[in-house]
């Protein structure tokens, strides 16, 4: 009988803990077991919206297509930032060091950082006030699924920067040749 009890007492304890978790914890432990995520995008920088779709792999990899006239695709192996305009057949490339995807790609820098940072929860989202040697980074995320919503940054040429993330998928099969920068011919 007093096994019953303690067996009970233990496994009550285990449940009500994770369900009484913080939303902090919840994302922490969400954001832990992501390994790659598929969505599609709302960019606005200054007075103009940018939409398209995104595929992260972590650590620091992106492919993005833009749904616009232009066609542009942005690009991350790692190292590289490539953002190639198709319709002009114009290629731009960047250290990925030198821009706020550096760190919002890297998913043990932002775990390390929320780690240690309290939460601004709105309505929707829980915000994450992320400051680094030169930037300051506005990470979000979707206060129901505890998921990757989106980030704010400013651009090199001192914009505000809001990208939104919507109908993202999880830890799905991803084609490793969509990170390989485009060629430079």
């Amino acid at each position: 009988m007093i096994r019953r009890i303690l067996f009970f007492l233990i496994v009550f304890s285990l449940f009500s803990q994770k369900s009484f978790s913080s939303p902090k914890e919840k994302i922490i432990n969400n954001f832990i077991k992501t390994n790659n995520i598929y969505f599609e995008f709302q960019q606005k920088i200054a007075d103009k919206i940018e939409v398209g779709k995104c595929y992260i792999k972590y650590p620091k990899l992106i492919y993005c297509l833009y749904d616009n006239k232009d066609k542009k695709e942005m690009v991350s192996n790692g190292k590289g930032l490539v953002i190639k305009n198709n319709r002009y057949n114009k290629i731009y490339i960047y250290p990925l060091k030198t821009t706020p995807l550096e760190y919002i790609l890297d998913k043990e820098f932002i775990l390390n950082k929320i780690r240690n940072l309290e939460p601004k929860i709105n309505n929707n989202t829980i915000e994450f006030l992320i400051t680094t040697k030169k930037k300051l980074i506005s990470i979000f995320f979707n206060s129901q699924t505890y998921d990757l919503a989106g980030w704010k940054t400013v651009d090199i040429y001192q914009k505000e920067v809001i990208f939104q993330i919507n109908n993202l998928k999880k830890n799905i099969d991803i084609d490793e040749n969509k990170f390989k920068l485009p060629s430079l011919n």
